[in-house]
C-alpha cells in the first residue's frame, strides 16, 4: 500500500501551542472590550444554507463561497443535460444546498430574524468564530480565518458608530498596534454615482473603487472602462477620489462636488455627526476620512470603516459599517444595524512583525517540578495539586532524570521556572526554585512558594 504524504489544503494552517496561546491572548483582549461595551456572545453554525449566503456579498463574493456537496448519491436525480452543463453555476443549485459561512454578519442577520421574539432590541452581540473564503492564498489572506465581530441591530442612533470606533481605538491601543481608522459613508459614494450619472452602475463603481489599494488609480480607470463607463464618467469619479487634505478640508471639497446629490449631502451630514461625536473621546489612534473607502459588500448603506496598521505592509485588519435593512432579505424589514470586525489572523501577523506580543501572551506551564529520584515523584504529587488549586499552571517531569535533561525540556517548552526537591530539601521543607531565564535560584517553603507564584 502506497504511503500518502500528509499535506494541508492551501490557505489553511496548523497552529502550535505558542501560536494558539498568542491567538487566545488577542481574542481575550478583543472579547474584554466587547463585553465592557455591553455586547453579549452568540455562536452560529459553521455552514449555512446556500440560499442564506448567496447574493449577499456582490458578484465577486458569491464566487468565493465554499459550497458543500450534498451527501449521498447527489447524481441520481440529475438529468443528462444537467450533468453536462458547461457552467458550474447551473449545476450548483442541484448538487449543493449548503455552504461554509463567508462572514459572520449575514449569519447574524439570519439569527436575528429567526430569534426576533426572544431578543431585546437594540440587540448587541459579538462572535469570535472562523469563516471561509475560496480566495487566492497570499500574505495575510487565508481561506480559513477567524473574525471577531460586534454588531448592534434595532437602532439607527449614531451613538453606536461612536462606540464601535472607540472599541477599535481601545483594542489596538491595548495590543500596542498603531493604526489608522478610515471612515466613509456609502451614501457619499451613492452621491458620487449620481453626480457622475452612473446611478445604475453603483455596484460596479464600488467594486472598482474597493480595489484601489491593489490596482492603483490607473487600474480603477481601466476597470471602470471595462464595465462600460464613459471617459467623462471616469473623469468625474477620479476627480472625487483624488480629494486630499485634513478631514474638514476633504468634507468641504466633497460638499462642492456633491451639491446636486441628496444622497451625497445626507452622507456628508452623517459623517460630520460621527466626527463630532468622537471629538471629545480623545482617540489614541488616527481617524481619517477616506472617500476611496468603498467596502465592496452589498449590504452596507451608511457609515463604513476600515483599519490599517501603521508601518506594516498588510491589508486591512478590521472593517465594518452600517446596514439599514440586512434583515430585510430574510423578511424582517426596517431593522437598522451597524457592526465591526477584527481580522484575528492579520492582527497576529502584525504583532509578530512588530514584535509586540507581551511575554505573558504565550502562557502555558509556569513551573516544572523536577524529580531527581523516585521519592521526589511521590513528594511532588500532592504539592502539584496545591499549586494547581491555587491557580498555578504546574506539571511534573514524568520520571527521575538528570537535571540537565529536565532543564533542557523546560527550556524547549518555554517553562520559566523549575522546582527541585532533593533529599535535603524534602527533609527541611526548603525547596529550590530556579528561574532558567536568569539562572537565579532561591530556597522557599511550600507556603511561601505558593504565595509568591499565585496568579
Amino acid at each position: 500500500m502506497s504511503t500518502i504524504k500528509p499535506s494541508l489544503p492551501k490557505g489553511t494552517r496548523d497552529f502550535n501551542s505558542a501560536e494558539v496561546l498568542r491567538r487566545r491572548y488577542i481574542m481575550e483582549v478583543i472579547r474584554g472590550y466587547f463585553e465592557r461595551y455591553g455586547f453579549n456572545p452568540i455562536e452560529t453554525p459553521t455552514f449555512e444554507n446556500l440560499s442564506t449566503l448567496s447574493g449577499k456579498y456582490g458578484e465577486e463574493g458569491d464566487t468565493l463561497l465554499f459550497k458543500i456537496l450534498n451527501s449521498g448519491d447527489w447524481k441520481k436525480d440529475l438529468l443528462p443535460e444537467e450533468l453536462s452543463a458547461k457552467s458550474a453555476a447551473q449545476l450548483t443549485p442541484k448538487v449543493a444546498e449548503k455552504g461554509l459561512r463567508y462572514d459572520l454578519t449575514v449569519p447574524f442577520a439570519r439569527y436575528v430574524v429567526m430569534h426576533q421574539h426572544e431578543i431585546q432590541f437594540p440587540f448587541k452581540r459579538y462572535q469570535l468564530q472562523p469563516v471561509f473564503r475560496a480566495d487566492r492564498p497570499q500574505k495575510g489572506r487565508y481561506r480559513e480565518f477567524w473574525q471577531c465581530d460586534a454588531d448592534v441591530v434595532g437602532s439607527d442612533a449614531l451613538l453606536y458608530e461612536w462606540e464601535l470606533i472607540k472599541i477599535y481605538d481601545d483594542v489596538f491601543a491595548a495590543l500596542g498596534i498603531p493604526v489608522v481608522i478610515k471612515i466613509n459613508n456609502r451614501k457619499i459614494l451613492q452621491g458620487l454615482a449620481e453626480a457622475a450619472g452612473v446611478e445604475d452602475k453603483f455596484q460596479d463603481l464600488t467594486i472598482a473603487i474597493d480595489k484601489l489599494d491593489k490596482i492603483m488609480a490607473e487600474g480603477v480607470s481601466r476597470e471602470l472602462e471595462n464595465r462600460g463607463f464613459t471617459p467623462e464618467q471616469i473623469e468625474s469619479c477620479n476627480g472625487f477620489l483624488q480629494i486630499v487634505g485634513a478631514n474638514e478640508e476633504k468634507l468641504g471639497q466633497a460638499d462642492l462636488l456633491l451639491q446636486s446629490s441628496p444622497s451625497g449631502k445626507k452622507g456628508l451630514e452623517e459623517l460630520r455627526q460621527v466626527l463630532f461625536g468622537l471629538a471629545p473621546l480623545n482617540l489614541k489612534n488616527t481617524l481619517e476620512v477616506d472617500f476611496t473607502l468603498a467596502r465592496g459588500l452589498n449590504y452596507y448603506t451608511g457609515a463604513i470603516f476600515e483599519v490599517k496598521a501603521v508601518g506594516v505592509q498588510m491589508g486591512s485588519i478590521g472593517g465594518g459599517g452600517r446596514y439599514d435593512d440586512l434583515t430585510g432579505m430574510f423578511g424582517l424589514k426596517g431593522l437598522s444595524g451597524v457592526g465591526i470586525s477584527f481580522g484575528l489572523d492579520r492582527i497576529y501577523d502584525v504583532l509578530e512583525e512588530l514584535q509586540r506580543f507581551p511575554e505573558g501572551a504565550v502562557g502555558g506551564t509556569q513551573v516544572l517540578c523536577c524529580p531527581l529520584d523516585e521519592p521526589a515523584v511521590a513528594f511532588f504529587l500532592p504539592l502539584l495539586q496545591q499549586m494547581r488549586a491555587a491557580g498555578m499552571a504546574a506539571e511534573l517531569y514524568p520520571v527521575p532524570a538528570k537535571i540537565a535533561k529536565q532543564l533542557k525540556y523546560a527550556d524547549v517548552r518555554q517553562i520559566p521556572l523549575v522546582l527541585l526537591a532533593g533529599e535535603e530539601e524534602r527533609q527541611t521543607g526548603q525547596l529550590t526554585l530556579k528561574d532558567i531565564r536568569t539562572g537565579v535560584q532561591e530556597k522557599l517553603v511550600v507556603e511561601e512558594l505558593i504565595r509568591r507564584l499565585k496568579p
